[in-house]
């Protein structure tokens, strides 16, 4: 089976290019992906027989050889830095929680930023 990597791949419109390690493009469509896999991220190692179709070689069998390399991972913050950050959302949400044991919600502009920190260490923790 030839080995590769993912050139391209649209999710949305359901297919894409692999580029074989000697060379050379072949198509790839969503049902050649293993199950449970939607979506392939370019530079993604990747396995697959080749036939040949009407416009060129379509790869068939998709088999991922690694996972999908993680922007999120590489861009993660420090385990020191994300001490302090989560320590300090933990103090708003204290914060929060005594408001609403004497019967009042945050104001807008509170509850706005606890939003948005809440969402900035959401992103931070997701892989």
């Amino acid at each position: 089976m030839p080995v590769g990597k993912v050139r391209f791949y649209d999710a949305e419109k359901g297919f894409g290019f692999l580029t074989k390690d000697e060379g050379g493009d072949v198509y790839v469509r969503a049902n050649a992906l293993p199950p449970g896999v939607t979506t392939l991220k370019a530079g993604q190692r990747v396995e697959f027989g080749v036939v040949e179709g009407r416009k060129g070689e379509q790869a068939l069998s998709v088999h991922l050889v690694e996972p999908p390399p993680s922007l999120s991972k590489a861009h993660r913050k420090p385990p020191e830095q994300m001490t302090v950050i989560v320590e300090d959302l933990i103090k708003m949400l204290d914060g929060i929680g005594n408001g609403y044991r004497r019967g009042r919600h945050p104001d807008a502009k509170t509850s706005g930023k606890v939003a948005a920190v809440l969402r900035a260490v959401a992103d931070e923790l997701e892989l």
